[in-house]
């Protein structure tokens, strides 16, 4: 009796078999979900770093006579430069650069919040700690060598909701900190480098925008159209290298950067 009862008690070999193969199928189900919320989570996150970071601009704007940060300048000293960034400032001053949050912030240190969850790669500007956001260089921040070096003002905005002012930036060689339009601007018509200054879709192939009235938004559709013409053959090709996390620009012109 007591052997039959044991017997009764333990698994088949078909039994745990079938029982591998359910937990094997829940698995196969669960874990692709779980990783669309995570990927969500991360977007969200995302998208509030980028409203605090336009609303880091707009306190800037009220400090500073209406005026946007400018993108970057350089500023040089006898000791050694000094490069002041909308993000970060690199001091080359010593023995070893040291870092500061950047002109955005106002002395304020608040850099944990440029950095995207959902990139993981590195910056393609050394030293800087956090990575994954631009701002609008072409029309808004412009920048010392730029051919309009003043930013604009927030009161030249004149449809904010539609102005892209920061965003999730990355081109095909890893994340960049100055979001071009794709075509030649007054304010950058010498710059020949614009495909470099695409945003990532790598939210689910959207990508996530914060905009000139404090918005955020995501966007799915992607745009390779660029000045000079041979840089779109080089942004299509990564894309279909990586067509779950392309890059590319907002608009199929100058669009969605323009302030007027």
């Amino acid at each position: 009796m007591t052997q039959n009862k044991l017997n009764r008690k333990a698994f088949t070999l078909i039994e745990l078999l079938v029982v591998i193969g359910v937990v094997a199928m829940l698995l196969s189900v669960t874990l692709p979900a779980l990783a669309r919320v995570r990927r969500q989570a991360e977007s969200v996150c995302c998208q509030s770093n980028l409203r605090q970071i336009i609303l880091a601009a707009f306190i800037y704007c009220e400090n500073h006579d209406g005026f946007f940060p400018i993108a970057y300048y350089t500023q040089q000293t006898d000791q050694g430069d000094i490069q002041y960034n909308w993000d970060f400032t690199v001091c080359f001053v010593g023995p070893e650069p040291s870092i500061e949050s950047g002109i955005l912030w106002q002395g304020e240190p608040m850099d944990k919040i440029q950095q995207c969850p959902s990139f993981q790669g590195d910056s393609n500007t050394p030293y800087d700690p956090y990575t994954g956001y631009n701002y609008n260089t072409s029309y808004i921040g412009h920048g010392q060598w730029e051919n309009i070096a003043q930013p604009a003002r927030r009161d030249q905005l004149r449809q904010p909701a539609r102005v892209a002012v920061f965003g999730d930036g990355q081109n095909i060689s890893g994340a960049n900190k100055f979001m071009r339009a794709p075509l030649r601007t007054e304010g950058d018509l010498s710059f020949n480098d614009r495909w470099a200054g695409t945003q990532g879709f790598r939210h689910n192939r959207r990508t996530n925008i914060a905009f000139g009235d404090g918005s955020t938004r995501s966007q799915s559709v992607v745009y390779t159209l660029v000045e000079p013409a041979r840089h779109q053959q080089t942004l299509d090709a990564y894309n279909q290298q990586n067509p779950h996390s392309p890059v590319g620009f907002l608009s199929p012109d100058n669009t969605a950067y323009k302030v007027p």
